[in-house]
């Protein structure tokens, strides 16, 4: 495998932009165009541009490409309807999550699995081998899409000024194909901010044209070209789970918090899909023990909890940190972490974090920290 990192389609405009760019799962990614604080906030506030193009977009066409699906994963993906989406996840045997996803029916016999980068390629080998059997075809399409996001309460405005296509009509988790400043795009109402934007999957060779329109329309309401640092604690504080840190092989989607995603009263294959017998037996385990909890904690003071850092309680290690981050929008740092149930009620008292040897007092909060006005 080659050390050389990969490069979207955008690399040499992020340069021109003076980017930081960093090493994220084999490819040069921006991590930060000027302050990660402002990026955030303008998110938050007004609009910010993503390039997204590191995701691993798999394609599933053939007659029985629901039910090969409905087998792999563990939704009801046969369900969703034609131009919606649907979250879920992949599993191993044993129950351990591979990955979360979100699958696009693109149409009555064509999804999209779109995988996180570092996955991509376990994702892939995994439903081409549960493919085996299935009138259906697992297609690599990761070369064949740009992905640009556009995220935040101006983000509706100012792709409407680009497109005829109904965004009224595109609900949350929705997709439909139109074009953008003349640019063929597959509209997606996903992001992974905690904002309302858009996602835009895109022929590579158009992604510069589709950034620059989006950029010059975007200008007079504040939009700014956004990193993947300032991504980090947007969906920090939106309470969405991150593949390697809330989420890894070693948890059930049950252990997780996410046994919702299991759909177990699913009828295709008669109800069979990689990794049931091993669920079941999870949800069963959840329900009479329960496992740790996903909790937030926010900090009374200023340091920050890193992932891997101890949660304590009365002297006794009860948890641990999965991501933590100063919150620009609490002004505070914050984290998520799993957490014994007995200490994992919003407002516990006498919980803390060691902080390389001293014992941080934080707050304990239900999870999202930050959920934005309809």
């Amino acid at each position: 495998m080659s050390n050389v990192p990969r490069l979207t389609a955008l690399d040499a405009l992020h340069r021109s932009l003076g980017a930081t760019m960093t090493d994220f799962a084999g490819w040069d990614m921006p991590l930060r165009y000027g302050s990660e604080r402002d990026e955030h906030n303008a998110v938050r506030t007004k609009a910010g541009l993503f390039d997204l193009s590191h995701m691993g977009e798999i394609t599933v066409t053939g007659a029985r490409a629901a039910d090969l699906l409905d087998f792999a994963l563990v939704g009801n993906i046969g369900g969703v309807a034609v131009g919606r989406a649907r979250y879920t996840m992949i599993c191993q045997e044993d129950g351990g999550i591979l990955d979360d996803l979100i699958v696009y029916r693109l149409g009555e016999t064509e999804y999209m699995v779109v995988a996180n980068a570092g996955n991509a390629q376990v994702v892939l080998d995994a439903l081409t081998a549960r493919a085996e059997g299935y009138d259906a075809e697992v297609r690599d399409d990761r070369d064949a899409y740009a992905l640009i996001a556009v995220q935040g309460p101006e983000s509706p405005g100012i792709l409407k000024s680009l497109t005829d296509a109904d965004l009224d009509g595109l609900k949350y988790y929705a997709g439909l194909p139109g074009t953008v400043a003349g640019v063929p795009a597959l509209i997606a109402r996903t992001g992974y901010t905690g904002e309302d934007g858009f996602e835009l999957f895109v022929e590579p060779q158009y992604a510069e044209k589709l950034w620059q329109s989006l950029t010059e329309a975007g200008a007079p309401v504040g939009l700014v070209p956004a990193g993947l640092s300032c991504r980090d604690t947007l969906r920090l504080e939106a309470g969405m789970p991150l593949y390697g840190h809330e989420l890894t092989t070693a948890l059930t989607p049950f252990d997780a918090g996410l046994g919702r995603v299991v759909k177990f009263e699913k009828t295709t294959n008669d109800g069979r899909f990689v990794g049931r017998e091993a669920l079941e037996a999870a949800a069963a385990r959840a329900e009479a023990n329960p496992p740790r909890k996903l909790v937030g904690l926010i900090a009374e003071g200023r340091r920050v909890p890193r992932a891997g850092f101890s949660v304590v309680a009365g002297g006794q290690v009860i948890g641990v940190v999965t991501s933590g981050a100063p919150s620009p929008t609490l002004g505070k740092p914050i984290a998520i972490a799993y957490v014994d149930a007995a200490h994992a009620a919003p407002g516990r008292e006498g919980v803390g974090v060691d902080i390389r040897g001293t014992h941080e007092p934080y707050e304990v909060v239900a999870l999202p920290f930050y959920k934005r006005q309809k």
